[in-house]
């Protein structure tokens, strides 16, 4: 049974009365010497520490890693509390607007449901999260932050990550393929133009094939978009089963007795083939 609103609460409030005594003079040292600056490290390290328990299943762990998470949220709000900028109440209020706001297949200007028929403006996830986009964009317009559709992204952003956001805010405004395997064309598309470019031999070849590299890389990131599949979790996937199967084969070398080095591109390959077969994840 999923606790009562009234029990979150209580727990969420003794979380910030926690934080802010560990910044206050009666402290920890070390919170009260953190900046917004110098937990960015921290956040970023929180926030992959709950993809990992996502992706390995891990639901002890994920309800640790998303206490952490919330923890570190709650620290950054302290820190610009302690600034005189804004406190974690200003930052729950803000996301509470936002998530009614950019739902209004759901609430109501008030905050309150809209009856069964007004939620059929957006039917499938799909539609919903075109809406979402499409008020993002329109909020974007009416704030004056920028007259791009586009907007600004973090330039920490992953590029993967920033190639398929990028899609999903030029695809809000129309700018998009009808059909994923329209992106599939633009894909082969580029594949001619970097192998064009990989066999040109001429003396800019290596920046041509850069660029060509980079246009292809973003069109796949469109691709994983037009087909509901974040790319950085099935790249972080394939990043994890190429080291599983790459581990498998190295060990099953060194147990023969010989070392991959030693090995002829072919033997390898026989032998990654071998390691391949033996897993259930080929």
């Amino acid at each position: 049974m999923p606790p009562s609103p009234e029990s979150a609460a209580a727990a969420f409030t003794r979380l910030v009365e926690i934080m802010a005594t560990l910044r206050s003079p009666q402290g920890c040292p070390w919170d009260r010497a953190q900046t917004l600056r110098s937990l960015v490290p921290f956040v970023l390290e929180e926030a992959y520490e709950v993809v990992d328990a996502i992706e390995r299943g891990d639901l002890r762990a994920l309800c640790d890693e998303i206490g952490d998470h919330l923890f570190e949220g709650v620290f950054l709000a302290q820190v610009a509390a302690d600034e005189g900028a804004f406190g974690v109440t200003d930052a729950l209020r803000a996301v509470s607007d936002k998530l009614v706001r950019r739902h209004p297949h759901v609430f109501q200007a008030d905050g309150r449901v809209h009856d069964a028929q007004s939620r059929e403006r957006a039917p499938t996830a799909e539609a919903a999260l075109a809406r979402w986009d499409s008020q993002k964009a329109r909020e974007r317009a009416e704030d004056g932050r920028t007259g791009h559709a586009l907007g600004e992204l973090p330039a920490a952003l992953p590029s993967l990550l920033k190639a398929y956001t990028l899609g999903r805010r030029a695809a809000a405004v129309g700018f998009d393929w009808t059909a994923p395997g329209d992106v599939v064309a633009k894909i082969q598309e580029e594949v001619d133009e970097l192998r064009h470019a990989v066999g040109d031999g001429s003396a800019d070849s290596a920046d041509r094939a850069e660029e060509e590299l980079g246009d292809l890389l973003f069109a796949m990131a469109n691709l994983a978009r037009k087909l509901g599949i974040e790319p950085e979790t099935a790249l972080r996937r394939a990043n994890t089963k190429f080291v599983r199967r790459f581990s498998r084969m190295e060990s099953g070398i060194t147990a023969s007795g010989r070392q991959m080095i030693d090995m002829s591109l072919e033997e390898l390959e026989q032998a990654w083939q071998h390691a391949k077969s033996a897993q259930l994840d080929t």
